[in-house]
């Protein structure tokens, strides 16, 4: 779904990612700044926001293999030149974007016939036959309409919508109900796996052709809720899970929520530290692409209130601990 914003804008700059980024490291960024800008994270700030909506704006095109090799082909045709249709009398225009590629002052190695013949190439085929690829049967456009090539019929305006989701629907996937740009109803599916602000393109479902050409399509973001326990990490789940004093020390067997609701035992060794996770294979987000695991995050509890008899006995139990300073290291490299 090519737009005007793909002369304007550097995707990959947005992500701070390369040009020749893979498509994990490109997932793995996303998603690190998707957590650091999302609101939910930073409440009331407008900044964040924006960040928020232009990084998934990007990713939503740079995810997409497809439309990233259309957006890499725009972006090295065009330099970031504004394009603008012939005869509209607007800055740029078929040359400023093509000039390179067709030659100078835009001429194309073939013949151009501005009173509707369209673009010929050796007398064979048209403006579609060169460019339906990678416009789409000749036609440029976005959520404002677009260009539409000499003697075809205009594309229908593409529409945003947007939905909001609980957490488990999110990750099992559920099939809802839209009504299209022509006021008609229809069902989409919420694929299982989907992600907060994830976009999802339902074609042709948007604004009709003015002049009997293909409808626009609909772009949906999904907006995910909060889970009181669970948090996503890709197809993960993360659980933070407490544990008292005595079972991190001596270890211990403990019980685990998952999120189909039945909890699973994991060991906690003994000497486990907070912040160590425990992995479950497989329990995570069941998704079309795989599925991801649980990792247990385990926390150390400490106690706000110790009886008097406690109170003594965790004296006396400190006093047999050897003679060690936990913070020694930190502080040595604090000094040197």
């Amino acid at each position: 779904m090519a737009s005007q914003d793909w002369f304007d804008k550097d995707f990959y700059k947005v992500l701070g990612v390369s040009k020749d980024v893979s498509e994990a490291e490109l997932k793995k960024t996303y998603r690190k700044l998707a957590r650091k800008y999302h609101p939910d994270s930073n409440p009331g700030d407008a900044a964040a926001e924006a960040k928020f909506k232009e990084i998934s704006e990007a990713n939503s095109v740079l995810g997409d293999p497809e439309q990233r090799k259309e957006y890499d082909q725009i972006r090295a045709m065009g330099s970031g030149a504004r394009f603008t249709a012939p005869g509209s009398g607007g800055q740029g225009g078929f040359d400023d974007v093509f000039g390179g590629m067709f030659g100078a002052q835009g001429a194309p190695r073939g013949q151009y016939f501005p009173g509707g013949g369209g673009f010929q190439q050796g007398g064979q085929g048209g403006f579609d036959d060169v460019f339906g690829g990678l416009f789409g049967n000749g036609r440029f456009g976005g959520a404002s309409g677009g260009f539409r090539g000499y003697g075809g019929p205009t594309r229908g305006n593409d529409v945003t919508a947007h939905t909001t989701i609980d957490f488990v629907t999110a990750t099992k996937g559920e099939t809802i109900s839209l009504q299209a740009a022509d006021g008609k109803p229809f069902k989409v599916k919420i694929p299982a796996g989907v992600a907060d602000g994830q976009k999802i393109k339902l074609r042709g479902k948007g604004q009709p052709s003015p002049d009997g050409g293909e409808a626009g399509d609909i772009v949906l973001t999904v907006s995910v809720r909060k889970h009181p326990v669970f948090e996503r990490d890709g197809l993960n789940l993360r659980v933070t899970v407490p544990i008292t004093f005595a079972e991190a020390a001596l270890g211990a067997t403990i019980e685990v929520p998952t999120l189909a609701g039945d909890p699973v035992k994991l060991r906690v060794a003994p000497g486990t530290p907070s912040g160590r996770v425990l992995r479950v294979k497989g329990r995570g987000v069941q998704a079309a692409k795989g599925a991801g695991d649980l990792l247990a995050v385990v926390q150390v509890a400490v106690p706000s209130h110790l009886s008097g008899e406690a109170k003594e006995a965790l004296e006396a139990f400190a006093e047999k601990l050897p003679d060690e300073n936990p913070r020694e290291d930190i502080l040595a490299k604090a000094r040197s």
